[in-house]
């Protein structure tokens, strides 16, 4: 009697969208568990972005806060990456569809898409006032600062000027702080002495939010002490009214004009079209509201994290849209994912433990909340600064970065100011 073997179950499918901080830690929790994963992302690196504002401001290069996505995962057999944009979820078929025509099946959902900057209904400010999301944003922005002290070292009309070396900052938050305490440095330090027509350290430095803070998540005696040591650099900052208007010639607000060429958005951020994808209802940042277990909305086979979703924490209001955050949102869809395998299908609410708030004001001096310990001043910025370097990939990367900002500790000298890729507006212009 010829014996009929039983064809073997397929393995379940899990596609995630999105190699960012949830992403990542969603795969790397899963990389031993007999499952086919399929990892999509529209660029091929990981980006670690709290520090991509030091890219922005000359302090680090590209390579430093970024790896190649496949080389981070080349160990994970069990691991597709794809290299594409999602355009569209069949909740019904159960597919991803892709920009470029493909078709992914799923078992099991991840969207952890991230954000982009969202400017409150003004769509158009953002070619005057660009965001900080990508290493595209933070080599554009950089290039823009770099370039307007060229600019303005071949002005001669002095009211002119002025314009180019006023750098605005839209927004108080920890990369508002963190951008305008580095660019006070990168003018009244590190190029000093580069140029012969202008003084580098006459640049004025202004940093606008509509809150009654810098910081408004930290405790109000660190807050001050932020706005303090802002001003102590050089910074002008002003609280309590928000931008009005964005133009190519500055900014507007509190009933005034400000002329500047340089304006940075660091204000706000608008979800993915996740919600979209999945006709789910969603806040004015378009993020959707998940279950407690991270799930969405009549999807159990789909979670949401990261940026993408908002989540509530308690009593304690909204899980952050953070990095810390949205790692510990990964792990817990792993956890779930492979209680799921074994035959656990009850809802496991996600718990979100906040490790606390860090800030850095200039290259010497930041802020820190940890509930029972607030730390300002030199010993909070090494405690911010250890804090990033650990959290960093690669041996490499945390030597790298850690010498980079002891050199530039000591010296002032900052070795990533290089303009590139000018924009197509002034290829055919000279400097």
């Amino acid at each position: 009697m010829t014996q009929v073997e039983t064809p073997a179950a397929p393995r379940h499918r899990l596609v995630i969208v999105g190699a960012g901080f949830g992403g990542l830690v969603t795969v790397q929790n899963l990389r031993n568990v007999d499952i086919d994963i399929t990892l999509i992302d529209q660029r091929n690196h990981h980006l670690f972005q709290p520090l991509l504002y030091q890219v922005a401001t000359s302090t680090l290069a590209t390579s430093e806060i970024a790896w190649p996505i496949r080389h981070l995962l080349r160990k994970f057999k069990n691991v597709k990456t794809l290299l594409g944009t999602v355009h569209s979820v069949d909740t019904t078929a159960k597919t991803v569809s892709t920009l470029d025509g493909e078709t992914i099946p799923y078992d099991t959902l991840v969207l952890a898409t991230g954000a982009r900057h969202a400017y409150f209904g003004h769509d158009d400010w953002e070619p005057f006032a660009p965001g900080l999301k990508t290493l595209e944003d933070a080599t554009m922005i950089r290039r823009r600062i770099l370039t307007a002290f060229e600019k303005a070292e071949r002005e001669p009309d002095p009211a002119k000027r002025q314009e180019l070396l006023t750098f605005v900052i839209i927004g108080g938050g920890p990369t508002g702080v963190e951008i305008a305490g580095t660019l006070a440095d990168l003018s009244r330090d590190t190029l000093k002495g580069d140029f012969r027509v202008i003084d580098p350290a006459t640049a004025r430095v202004v940093l606008i939010e509509g809150g009654t803070r810098v910081l408004g998540a930290f405790n109000e005696e660190l807050s001050a002490y932020a706005q303090r040591a802002l001003e102590k650099l050089g910074v002008t900052v002003h609280v309590g009214n928000p931008v009005t208007a964005c133009h190519a010639d500055g900014v507007e607000f509190a009933g005034q004009s400000l002329q500047a060429k340089t304006i940075i958005w660091a204000a706000g951020v608008q979800a993915s079209p996740a919600a979209k994808w999945l006709n789910a209802s969603s806040d004015r940042a378009g993020r959707l509201a998940v279950n407690p277990d991270l799930t969405a909305p009549d999807h159990p086979e789909i979670f949401v994290i990261g940026d993408t979703a908002t989540v509530a924490n308690g009593d304690k209001g909204m899980v952050p849209g953070i990095a810390p955050a949205a790692k510990q949102q990964g792990a817990h869809v792993a956890k779930t994912i492979k209680a799921r395998l074994a035959g656990d299908n009850g809802p496991k609410p996600f718990r979100y433990r906040h490790a606390g708030d860090l800030a850095t004001i200039g290259k010497r001096a930041a802020v820190t909340d940890f509930g029972f310990i607030k730390l300002k001043g030199y010993p909070a910025w090494w405690l911010w600064g250890l804090a990033h370097i650990y959290f960093l990939i690669g041996v490499r990367n945390r030597l790298a970065v850690a010498l980079s900002w002891l050199w530039i500790s000591v010296t002032g000298a900052r070795s990533a100011r290089l303009i590139t890729q000018r924009e197509a507006a002034e290829e055919d212009k000279p400097i």
